[in-house]
């Protein structure tokens, strides 16, 4: 993908224990297998950090500490960064893009309106269905009784919603099949 050049972004949203992440990293290794260089991203909702600041590099720490908003470790082809500053999934999507990757996951950000996949784990979850925009499909071990073309998949029919959804993201063709 040619710098500048946007890619597919797909959300996987749902309440605390509907499978979020085990949907992430199913998506995320389909892609890896059909060489879309997936890249993934993750709300962190809790008011706590992410990481307790001494598990941080040393030196990134030392940074911190004297005053540097920013701090990034580089080497053996990894990047680490930490910032002290909240950005907007947009800005964050336009830093993710520098990197150029095929497709990018979402977990979680509910409000925002990129294509969605929702995650029901019973009846009493549906109301997630009337505070998201752009649903592709639903994974739901209930059906859904309410009259809705909203495409809906049993958690265990993975072989049936994974491909489904990687197709309704556009994947180009030359990824083949998925």
């Amino acid at each position: 993908m040619a710098m500048g050049q946007h890619c597919p972004v797909l959300q996987v949203v749902g309440f605390q224990g509907s499978g979020k992440t085990t949907l992430m990293e199913k998506l995320i290794q389909r892609a890896a297998r059909y060489g879309m260089k997936p890249a993934a991203l993750k709300h962190h909702g809790h008011a706590e950090p992410l990481k307790p600041p001494d598990s941080r590099p040393k030196d990134n720490m030392r940074h911190h500490q004297a005053g540097a908003f920013l701090t990034a470790a580089s080497g053996a082809g990894q990047l680490q960064m930490d910032a002290d500053t909240s950005r907007t999934l947009p800005e964050l999507l336009a830093f993710y893009q520098f990197f150029e990757p095929g497709i990018i996951f979402v977990e979680g950000y509910k409000q925002e309106s990129y294509p969605k996949v929702v995650l029901l784990r019973n009846s009493s979850d549906r109301s997630l269905l009337h505070e998201c925009s752009r649903i592709i499909c639903v994974i739901t071990p209930d059906s859904l009784e309410e009259d809705t073309d909203i495409p809906c998949f049993l958690p265990h029919d993975e072989e049936h919603y994974l491909p489904f959804i990687l197709n309704e993201m556009e994947v180009p063709d030359n990824y083949g099949s998925l």
